[in-house]
Formats: C-alpha cells, sequence, structure tokens
C-alpha cells in the first residue's frame, strides 16, 4: 500500500466523524482500550499536557509545543483536523509523521482494525501514541478531538488538564446547554491533576469546582490568576500581537487575532503550573529566569515555524490582504466578527462557507454587511449548501452570490478585488483546508 492508498483507506473505510457527522462518532472508550491494550499501553511511556474545549484548543496546544521544544524537550503534538494533509495531525519537535510510518503502521494492523472495526480517530490516536512511543518524546500535547469525557484520548494520566472555554457547539451529541457541555469537557480532569480553566462563566465555573473536588484535583482559573494576566495586548500592523504580561514584560505574540488574547493568557496560566511543578527547571536553575523569559518570547512570537500551525488569522497575501481562519462556531465568530470591523481597506470580501451540523443562522447574524460574499462549500459531504447560505445572507441583509468549490470563490473574490482591498476565507475549517490545497 502507499502513502496515498493507506490515507485513502483510513477516510473511506473506518467511521470518520468529519466526514460523516454524527454518524461516524462511536461514543465511548471499548475500542480505544481494546486497541491500547494491543499496542501495549504506548501513552504510559511519555509525559503528557490534555487540551479540551469548544475553542482555542488548537491554538493553546501549539503554543505549549511550542514553549516547551524551546525549552530542549523531545514534544510530541497530536491535533486535529488537519488542513492539508494527514501527517500533519502528528508531530515531534514540529516535524510531521513519516509517510513510511503510516504507511508501515496501518499495513501491518490491517487485519486486527478490520475485526475491530475502531473509527479513524480510534486509529488515528492509537497512530499517534505508539509513534510518541517509538520517537521517545519527553511529553506529548493532546489535543482533545471532540467532547472529552468519551473522547477516545481520554485514556492517558496528564502531568496537567486544560479546558480552554465552554460554548455552544456539537450541541447533537454533547448537549444543549453550557452546563452539559462542561461536564463532558470536564470529563479530562483526573484524580490529583491539576487543571486550568481558560475562561470563566458563571454556568460552567460551578460544573468545573465541583467536578475537580469530586477528583481532588486542583484547579486554577486564569481570569483570575493575577501572576499570568495579560496587562495589554495591541495587535500590529504587520500581524501578530504585542503583549504587555506581569511575567514575561513586552513580548510579541505571532498568531493573530482577538481571541489569540485568552488563548495567551490560558497559556501563561498553564505553563506557571507547569514551572511550579518542575518542568522547566528541569533545564534550568533559578538564577537563570531571564533566560526562561528570553526563551519564552522566542518560541510564543515564533509558533508556527516551531510547531507547523496554520490557519489563525493566517496572512496568506498582499496587496490586496488575504486573510484565512479557521474559526467556525459562534464562540469563535464573535471574535472574528470584532477583528473584521477593525480592518482598514477599501472593500472588503468574504469567502464564506459553513459545515451543516453549525448554528449557521447564529453565526451569520455576526457577519459583517459592509463585505461582499462570495458564498460555497467545502468538498466535505457535512458541507452546508452554498445556496441555502445565500438565503440566510439575504433574510441579513448580506450582499453575495453563489459558487460550487472554494477555489472558484477564491479566484472570483481575487478578480474582483483592487491591492487595497481585504479578503477573508473561512467559516469553516475545511474552507480553509481547500484554499490551502488549491495554492499547493
Amino acid at each position: 500500500m502507499t502513502y496515498k492508498e493507506v490515507t485513502e483507506y483510513l477516510f473511506s473505510q473506518t467511521p470518520n466523524y468529519e466526514k460523516m457527522g454524527a454518524d461516524g462518532y462511536k461514543e465511548g472508550l471499548d475500542t480505544t482500550l481494546k486497541l491500547d491494550e494491543h499496542f501495549g499501553h504506548p501513552h504510559r511511556s511519555f509525559r503528557s499536557i490534555h487540551i479540551a474545549g469548544t475553542n482555542g484548543k488548537g491554538s493553546v496546544s501549539h503554543n505549549i509545543a511550542a514553549l516547551f521544544q524551546t525549552f530542549g524537550y523531545r514534544v510530541g503534538l497530536y491535533t486535529s483536523p488537519h488542513l492539508v494533509d494527514f501527517s500533519e495531525r502528528i508531530r515531534v519537535n514540529g516535524l510531521p509523521i513519516e509517510e513510511n510510518y503510516v504507511v508501515d503502521f496501518v499495513k501491518d494492523n490491517k487485519e486486527f482494525f478490520e475485526t475491530l472495526q475502531p473509527s479513524f480517530f480510534e486509529i488515528t490516536t492509537a497512530m499517534a501514541f505508539k509513534y510518541f512511543q517509538k520517537k521517545n518524546v519527553d511529553i506529548a500535547v493532546i489535543e482533545v478531538g471532540l467532547g472529552g469525557r468519551l473522547d477516545c484520548t481520554n485514556i492517558i494520566t496528564p502531568i496537567l488538564s486544560v479546558i480552554t472555554n465552554i460554548s455552544l457547539d456539537h450541541t447533537q451529541l454533547l448537549g444543549d446547554s453550557l452546563q452539559q457541555i462542561a461536564i463532558e469537557k470536564g470529563g479530562i480532569i483526573k484524580p490529583g491533576v491539576p487543571v486550568v480553566i481558560g475562561e470563566n462563566h458563571p454556568d460552567t465555573r460551578p460544573v468545573f469546582e465541583a467536578l475537580a473536588e469530586e477528583a481532588k484535583a486542583p484547579i486554577y482559573f486564569a481570569e483570575d490568576d493575577s501572576e499570568s494576566d495579560i496587562v495589554s495586548a495591541t495587535p500590529l500592523p504587520e500581524g501578530g500581537i504585542l503583549y504587555k504580561a506581569k511575567y514575561l514584560g513586552d513580548f510579541k505574540g505571532e498568531l493573530s487575532g482577538m481571541y489569540q488574547v485568552k488563548n495567551m493568557n490560558t497559556t501563561m496560566c498553564a505553563m506557571h503550573r507547569l514551572m511550579d511543578m518542575g518542568y522547566v527547571s528541569e533545564c534550568y536553575d533559578a538564577e537563570n529566569n531571564h533566560k526562561i523569559q528570553e526563551e519564552m518570547n522566542l518560541a510564543l512570537s515564533n509558533v508556527s515555524k516551531i510547531t507547523g500551525l496554520k490557519g489563525r488569522w493566517q496572512i496568506m497575501n498582499r496587496n490586496p490582504t488575504v486573510v484565512c481562519d479557521t474559526g467556525h462556531n459562534v464562540g469563535g465568530w464573535q471574535y472574528i466578527s470584532q477583528q473584521l470591523s477593525q480592518v482598514k481597506c477599501k472593500n472588503l470580501h468574504i469567502v464564506f462557507g459553513v459545515v451543516e451540523d453549525k448554528d449557521v443562522y447564529g453565526i451569520m447574524g455576526l457577519l459583517p454587511k459592509n463585505a461582499t460574499y462570495y458564498y460555497t462549500k467545502a468538498a466535505t459531504k457535512r458541507a452546508f449548501p452554498e445556496t441555502s447560505l445565500k438565503l440566510f445572507g439575504d433574510q441579513f441583509g448580506l450582499k453575495g452570490e453563489c459558487y460550487p468549490t472554494v477555489e472558484q470563490a477564491v479566484q472570483e473574490a481575487f478578480s474582483q478585488a483592487s491591492v487595497e482591498d481585504f479578503i477573508f476565507i473561512g467559516g469553516s475549517t475545511y474552507v480553509v483546508a481547500d484554499f490551502m490545497k488549491s495554492r499547493n
């Protein structure tokens, strides 16, 4: 089997939430535990940090991975979904998993998989854990796939758990209230393992406090943590954000987008907990505190280069300016809409598509009215029809036309834009993925 054949097999022959929606979601950990036993419990061979949340978990995961790499650790990073290639999901020190490892892993275990019938994500998680074991990582940053309590990553016992935030998403699977979703995501809280909560909310804070108390897990709310507070954050014209912080002083965060301020605060709180636990002092003694600050600055100003992160308010072109962002739910668009309202340009163009299980009406109510829209659908069966998007857009007074593919929508936006214009591409991770694939 070739790498292409193996990845096609994984996407086409196994239940796949990203492709099939709820029909591709396997609830429970029974299959994951059987896979884990089959491969010899590889996750027990390395320390891990477990990160859940509705929005921001990918950015926080990459921030933490970049910091640990800069401190000299050998770091595994497991995230989802990928944008261009499957190998993006599993990285060691920023380098994607080798194609031949993916091929051999599937080929050597195909018979076992076909007997057990695991989902795409269950196989991928087992692959990641086995690969991290083979690569002798010191620490692995593990992003939850969906939810937390029943997510197949939840067999690990990490050194730290992080829950970035809670908003209404995947309600058909996780519950239709913030409290219910908090219970599911709070399922990653483990006995005695410290947990950082990125954002306070009166509906979710009592849930997390109760779960932490039951597990006897120390709990820290980043917004209460005076040591890690971001004092101010100023977007920079060239991209990125200039922060003033109590611990680091002035530093540049590479990741752009207003939502990154909360992600940075969560990252800072998590890193202070890890430093208190001695994980950085393994490399530096107390007299080298200034050195630690320098390296934290270096890491946070180069996250994408260090880890391979893509699609977070990523500037893809100048004259016209083109930005893509993977924000794909109401919680994410509350920030993206604010960001777009502050863009200085002659005309605003938005290439926009969503998937069918999102609150499409809620998202479209947040879209700026002073833009030209290029409604489209990504190459996934879960894509919401572009013609239906236009009907919704008309209700909100939005001006736009329909295009059957992301590539066609982007081409039309470029043909209409002047050098002083701004083109935004997003609404769905899959829209951004199709755009990036079209550029390769």
